[in-house]
């Protein structure tokens, strides 16, 4: 580790520290000359006064002896209080600079220290022909671990996982705690043997995953690792170069994370672009959504035994200015991820609710809902308030939950399926097939329909394995009284092999692609389905009505 250089302060204090030594040296100095000087006489003449039982013949000079020896005894307990007191002065001066420059749980290197180190590393490097590593490690799931089992227990997994990932490091490395369970790390190696890094991430790897036994408890963590070196920057200058290393593993840990966790990923290029784009989507979906660039898109519901339009599912589509017409697998992860998917998906149902208020009231809306909003609890009461301003039925509603929500807290499932059914919403369990529904949770969530997820739709007229799970789905269906709508219809072939297992009410591209509110209001003027315009047009709750009217 660099050191670190003295600042002003510890100049004075050392120039300070230096005068008391002479002024406590100098005064046991004179006192020594002092007694030298008058002891001898001093001490015979006291002592032929204590034989003779008579009094010092010169009494001035026996006075100054004793004066002599209190300053010298004076002096040295100054001399000794000012040396304990330079003692302490220079631990705690040890003690700051410690705490300033290592983290106080693993004694490593902190976040304000490990670029100067690196730095210094760097430099050192350069002049024996070699390369640095900068290592990033995250542990997994650890905050799912702290929050189980308590901080103390939480400190001591850090504690253990630092020991093991120091132990793993060769001589001369340098190792700091980022914060929280993230640690940075860099060694020097020889360019013509890269793959000994490989063989070094590896080995972290299986080290910090093997259980840590605390308090009789064995707890798993794993690591993400990203890696970057000086072998693929083009900076020079040590001090940008070590902000950039730790930057480019930083990503590349991430990437790490994205990819399973528990391994490891050089950075590259990619990596930055895929970043810088990554926050353009943050960007775009935060500015996106006040100003309505995000507008629903709906896709036709068709009843297969008669061929009627029931209705419409919404879909989400983000007319981003710079990017074109966006599908939601896009942004939906990101604004999962960044906590806006509730304000996303509120502002797509309002303007769907006032969309569909001007359809054939036959005609049901779905809407599909984020697993994150599901833990809401508040989320009923705000969906309540959407349909009550949007003088929306709630029977024409069916909110859609996808079949994997049911195992992160299926309590808080039942009651929000429950408090929407209660008002007279409907519920569809989504994607149903691809999850872990048992029949026991089918039969006790109240759920009014069943969706079966399009993969195994739209390959139905050649994969067996497709059609023997529709089967088994059309029956269970027919023996819990459920309903089922199939996605994914997209040729007159599945369409043929579908209906051979009953009626269905399905959705897919044979029926066209999804279309726009605008659109969806020309297609259903044109066949008679809007709701009749006999409603008071400067009614405030119907301005579609309005617009026409005007």
């Amino acid at each position: 580790m660099a050191s670190k250089p003295q600042d002003r302060s510890d100049g004075h204090y050392t120039i300070a520290k230096a005068d008391k030594d002479i002024i406590g040296l100098g005064v046991v100095v004179a006192m020594i000359v002092l007694i030298i000087a008058t002891g001898s006489s001093a001490l015979a003449d006291a002592v032929t006064a204590l034989i003779s039982h008579g009094q010092p013949r010169n009494q001035m000079l026996s006075a100054a002896l004793l004066l002599n020896v209190a300053l010298l005894m004076f002096g040295f307990r100054r001399y000794r209080d000012l040396t304990a007191e330079v003692r302490q002065r220079r631990q705690a001066e040890e003690m700051s600079r410690s705490i300033a420059q290592t983290d106080p749980l693993t004694g490593c290197l902190n976040r304000l220290t490990v670029d100067e180190a690196l730095q210094a590393m760097i430099t050192s490097a350069r002049r024996t022909g070699h390369e640095v590593v900068a290592i990033v490690i995250d542990l997994d799931h650890f905050k799912r671990s702290n929050d189980v089992h308590g901080h103390l227990t939480g400190d001591a997994v850090l504690l253990e996982a630092s020991r093991r990932i120091r132990s793993a490091l060769p001589d001369g490395s340098i190792m700091a705690r980022l914060g929280g369970d993230e640690f940075a790390c860099a060694a020097i190696y020889d360019p013509d043997h890269v793959t000994a890094i490989d063989r070094l991430v590896l080995h972290i790897n299986q080290l910090v995953a093997r259980p840590i036994v605390i308090d009789h408890l064995s707890i798993e963590v794993t690591a993400s690792v990203g890696l970057a070196s000086t072998a693929t920057e083009h900076t020079a200058e040590p001090a940008k170069l070590a902000t950039a290393l730790l930057h480019h593993a930083d990503l590349a840990m991430y990437q790490a994370k994205k990819s399973g966790r528990n391994g490891y990923r050089w950075f590259d290029a990619g990596l930055e672009r895929e970043l810088r784009y990554r926050n353009e989507l943050e960007r775009g979906i935060r500015e996106g959504i006040p100003a309505g660039e995000f507008v629903p898109y709906y896709e036709k519901q068709i009843d297969l035994d008669s061929g009627e339009l029931t209705g419409f599912e919404m879909l989400a589509r983000w007319k981003n200015p710079r990017r074109g017409l966006l599908s939601p697998d896009i942004f939906i992860p990101v604004a999962e991820e960044i906590g806006l998917i509730s304000d996303l998906s509120e502002s797509l149902i309002r303007q769907a609710l006032s969309d569909a208020r001007e359809w054939d009231p036959r005609l049901t809306l779905s809407v599909n809902i984020s697993p994150i909003q599901l833990r809401d609890p508040w989320f009923a009461q705000r969906l309540l308030k959407l349909l009550q301003e949007a003088n929306f039925p709630p029977h024409r509603l069916d909110i859609e939950i996808t079949e994997s929500c049911l195992h992160e807290n299926i309590g808080m499932v039942r009651t929000l399926i429950t408090s929407l059914r209660n008002q007279g919403i409907r519920i569809s369990l989504d994607d149903f097939g691809t999850g872990y529904s048992s029949f026991a949770q089918l039969r006790t969530l109240p759920f009014d329909r069943i969706k079966i997820d399009r993969y195994f739709v739209s390959n139905l007229d050649s994969n067996k394995d497709s059609a023997t799970i529709i089967g088994a789905i059309s029956s269970l269906g027919k023996g819990l009284g459920l309903p089922i709508t199939a996605e994914g219809i997209e040729t007159s072939a599945v369409l043929d092999e579908l209906r051979k297992y009953g009626s269905f009410k399905g959705q897919g591209y044979l029926y066209g692609q999804p279309s726009d509110a605008q659109s969806v209001h020309t297609m259903l003027a044109n066949q008679n389905m809007l709701r009749g315009l006999s409603i008071d047009p400067s009614a405030s709750t119907y301005p579609f009505q309005q617009a026409a009217a005007a």
